[in-house]
C-alpha cells in the first residue's frame, strides 16, 4: 500500500517529452483567451452551469433530466425521493461551481487551489448543502463534507494510498502543481493534476466530482473560460475514454523505455493529450456557436418557429430588440426595449410581455429591465447541439 508521496511520480512527463504537449497547450491558451474575452448575454453562463451540472452527474450516471434541473433551480422538487436527490445534487453543483469561481479568480486565485485546504473547501461546497438523507454512500456510508477518507480503499485495480497517509500525499500534489511556471506548463500540469487528485482519492465518495469542478474553476481562474465552455461538457461525451485513461495513468512503469518513476509516463501523457484535446475541442465549438454573424438568422428562425408553429403570440417583430439585447449582453428598460418594436404601446406591452413568459425575455421583477432569455426549448434554434439532450427533452414536453 502506498504511503510514500512520492510514489505518484512522475507528476509531470520529463522535459524531453514535454514539447508536443506544450504545443498543444499554447494552442488552447490563445484560442480560449480570445473566446473568454467575448461578451455575451448572462443568462447563457447560467445556462451552461446547469449544463455543467448535467453532464458531471452524467459522467457518474446520477443525471436528471435537463427540465428536472430547471424545476430544481425554482425549488420545484419531485416527489420521488430518488429523483428529488438527484436534483439537489445538481443545484448543489451549480451553486459550488458560481461560489468558486467568484472565489478563485486571477493568478493568485489559481496558486489558491493546489492546497490540502481547497481541495477540502471544494467538497464541503458541493456536500455541505445537501441533507443528511442524501449524504451515504451507496454502501450505506455517511459523507462528511470535506473530511478527508478515514479508511483504505480500491477503485478497479488501482489500491489507493493508506488513508493515514492522504495528507502527505495532498500535500506533496499541491506543492508540486502549485509551483509549475505559469502560461503553457500551467495548462499540462492541471490535466496531470487532475489525474493525479484521482490517484490519491482523498475522500470516501465524490472525488470524480471535485476533481472535475477543481479542473473547472482552475480554468476559470486562469482567465481561459470567462463561463462559456468547460471540459465537462467534453468528458461527458467521451466518458468511455475518460474513465479508461484515467485508469491506464494509475499504472506501475511499464520498463526502461517509461520514464523514471514509479507510475507509466506514456499513460499520464496519453491522458494529458486527450485533456488537451478535449478542451480544445469544447473551445473551438463554443466559438462556432458565438458566430455573431449568424445569431441574427438563429433568432429569427426561433421567432417564426414560435410565431407559425407554436402559436405562442410570439411576435417576429421582436427580432431587432433581441438581436440587441444578444449583442450588448447587457438590461435596458422595458420602455427602450417596446420602442424598438415599432408598434402601438399596447401592442408592443403585450409583445414584451409574451417574450418573457416564454422566457426569451428575462427580468428580474414585473416592471424590471429586461435582458436576452435562453429558455430550453429555445436552443434547438439559438445554440444547436450545445446541449442535445436538453434539446430533446424540450421536445418531449
Amino acid at each position: 500500500m502506498y504511503t510514500n508521496p512520492h510514489q505518484f511520480e512522475p507528476p509531470l512527463p520529463a522535459d524531453a517529452r514535454m514539447e508536443p504537449l506544450l504545443t498543444k497547450a499554447h494552442d488552447l491558451s490563445r484560442v480560449a483567451t480570445t473566446l473568454a474575452g467575448t461578451r455575451v448575454p448572462p443568462e447563457l453562463r447560467s445556462l451552461l452551469r446547469s449544463m455543467n451540472s448535467y453532464y458531471t452527474n452524467r459522467i457518474e450516471g446520477q443525471h436528471t433530466r435537463p427540465h428536472e434541473i430547471d424545476q430544481a433551480l425554482r425549488q420545484d422538487f419531485s416527489k420521488d425521493a430518488a429523483l428529488a436527490a438527484k436534483q439537489r445534487l445538481a443545484v448543489a453543483h451549480i451553486e459550488a461551481e458560481e461560489v468558486l469561481e467568484r472565489r478563485y479568480n486571477g493568478l493568485e486565485g489559481a496558486r489558491a487551489l493546489y492546497t490540502v485546504d481547497a481541495v477540502q473547501e471544494m467538497h464541503r461546497e458541493l456536500f455541505g448543502s445537501l441533507p443528511p438523507a442524501d449524504l451515504v454512500t451507496p454502501e450505506n456510508e455517511p459523507i462528511v463534507p470535506g473530511q478527508l477518507r478515514t479508511r483504505e480503499v480500491k477503485v478497479g485495480q488501482h489500491v489507493a494510498p493508506a488513508h493515514a497517509s492522504v495528507p502527505l500525499f495532498l500535500q506533496r500534489w499541491a506543492s508540486f502543481y502549485g509551483n509549475v511556471r505559469r502560461g503553457e506548463a500551467a495548462l499540462v500540469a492541471m490535466a496531470a493534476a487532475h489525474q493525479r487528485m484521482g490517484w490519491i482519492h482523498p475522500f470516501i465518495d465524490g472525488n470524480g466530482r471535485v476533481m472535475r469542478l477543481h479542473t473547472h474553476t482552475l480554468l476559470s481562474a486562469m482567465g481561459y473560460t470567462g463561463g462559456l465552455w468547460s471540459p465537462l461538457r467534453g468528458f461527458a461525451r467521451s466518458t468511455e475514454r475518460y474513465y479508461a485513461l484515467l485508469a491506464d495513468a494509475d499504472s506501475l512503469r511499464r520498463g526502461d523505455l517509461d520514464g523514471r518513476g514509479n507510475l507509466s509516463e506514456q499513460a499520464l501523457i496519453a491522458w494529458i493529450d486527450y485533456v488537451l484535446d478535449t478542451c480544445l475541442d469544447q473551445v473551438g465549438f463554443m466559438s462556432g456557436m458565438l458566430d455573431f454573424a449568424s445569431m441574427k438568422a438563429r433568432i429569427e428562425a426561433c421567432l417564426v418557429f414560435e410565431a407559425t408553429v407554436e402559436k405562442s403570440g410570439v411576435r417576429q417583430e421582436s427580432l431587432r430588440g433581441l438581436h440587441y439585447l444578444f449583442l450588448s449582453g447587457e438590461e435596458i428598460a422595458r420602455g427602450d426595449f417596446k420602442s424598438m418594436l415599432g408598434m402601438s404601446d399596447r401592442g408592443a406591452t403585450d409583445a414584451l410581455g409574451t417574450l418573457v413568459k416564454r422566457g426569451l425575455l428575462k427580468s428580474d421583477s414585473p416592471q424590471g429591465k429586461v435582458r436576452f432569455g435562453l429558455p430550453q426549448h429555445a436552443l434547438r434554434f439559438l445554440f444547436p447541439r450545445l446541449w442535445p439532450e436538453a434539446e430533446a427533452d424540450a421536445a418531449e414536453l
